[in-house]
C-alpha cells in the first residue's frame, strides 16, 4: 500500500543505528507509525520534533506491516517558536495527548483540524491557551465522547450554563447546580462561545474539565495517566499566571 498526506509529527524514537520510528497524525487516515530511514541524522532532526508539519509518503509491502515513510517539511514548524518556550511546551503537550488518545490507523479528520487550528495560533499567547482547551474538547468529540454543553441536564434551559456533571459530561445551569457546585466541574464561558471573554481562572477551569474527561473516558480506559507533557504545560501556565 502507498499514500501521501499532510500530517503532523506526534512522536519519534530511535530505531537501530540510524533510523527512527515516527508517529504522525495524517489528515484523512488518522495516526500512523512508520520507519523513517536516516531519522537519526542531523538533517532530519527538525522534522521529527512534536508538532512539525510534514508531507508524509508512506509505503508498505502489505497493509498490516510497519511500513517506511519519507517526510518533507512544510513551513517553519516548531522552529518558529524557539523564542517562546511555553508555546513549544504546548506543541509537545498537544502531540502527546493526540498520540496517547487516538487509535492507530483510524480516520479522525476532526482531530487533525483541531491540531491544525492550535498550531495556527501559537504565536499569540493571549489566544492559544483557550484554543488548547478547545482542541482537547474537540478531540473528545472526535473520539465519541463529546461534552453536551447545549442545555442544562436538569432544567433543559439553554441559558446561564455554569457547570458540567463529572459523570455524564452534560451542562448544568447556575441555578440548578447551586446546591451541588462542589461536586460539579466549572464550565468556562469560552467553551460555549468563541466570542466570550476569557476571564481569570477560566483557562484553569478548562484544563480541569477536559483533563477530567480525557482521563475518565480515554486514558483511564487504556490504563494510562495523562501525558507528563500536559502536566508540564499546566505547570508552566501556572508559573506564567495564566491559570
Amino acid at each position: 500500500m502507498e499514500f501521501q498526506e499532510r500530517a503532523f509529527v506526534l512522536s519519534a524514537r530511535p530505531y537501530g543505528e540510524t533510523g527512527a520510528i515516527v508517529e504522525v497524525l495524517t489528515e484523512m487516515r488518522g495516526k500512523w507509525a512508520a520507519h523513517v530511514a536516516g531519522g537519526a541524522s542531523r538533517r532530519m532532526k527538525p522534522l521529527l520534533q512534536p508538532g512539525a508539519r510534514v508531507l508524509v509518503t508512506y509505503r508498505a509491502r502489505i497493509s498490516d506491516q510497519l511500513g517506511g515513510a519519507t517526510l518533507e517539511g512544510v513551513g517553519e514548524g516548531p522552529s518558529a517558536h524557539f523564542d517562546q518556550p511555553i508555546a513549544l511546551s504546548a506543541l509537545a503537550a498537544a502531540a502527546a495527548v493526540a498520540a496517547g488518545a487516538l487509535p492507530e490507523r483510524e480516520p479522525h479528520p476532526g482531530a487533525f483540524l483541531a491540531f491544525e487550528a492550535l498550531v495556527g495560533v501559537l504565536n499569540d499567547f493571549d489566544i492559544w491557551p483557550a484554543v488548547f482547551v478547545r482542541f482537547e474538547a474537540g478531540l473528545l468529540q472526535d473520539l465519541g465522547f463529546a461534552l453536551d454543553l447545549s442545555r442544562c441536564a436538569v432544567t433543559g434551559e439553554a441559558d446561564d450554563l455554569a457547570y458540567v456533571s463529572p459523570r455524564t459530561g452534560r451542562a448544568v445551569s447556575s441555578r440548578a447546580g447551586e446546591g451541588y457546585k462542589d461536586r460539579l466541574l466549572a464550565l468556562p464561558p469560552f467553551l460555549l462561545s468563541a466570542q466570550s471573554r476569557v476571564a481569570p481562572g477560566d483557562i484553569g477551569d478548562g484544563f480541569e474539565l477536559t483533563g477530567h474527561f480525557l482521563q475518565a473516558f480515554v486514558f483511564g480506559a487504556l490504563n494510562r495517566a495523562l501525558p507528563p507533557a500536559r502536566v508540564w504545560l499546566i505547570d508552566r501556565l501556572r508559573a506564567a499566571d495564566r491559570l
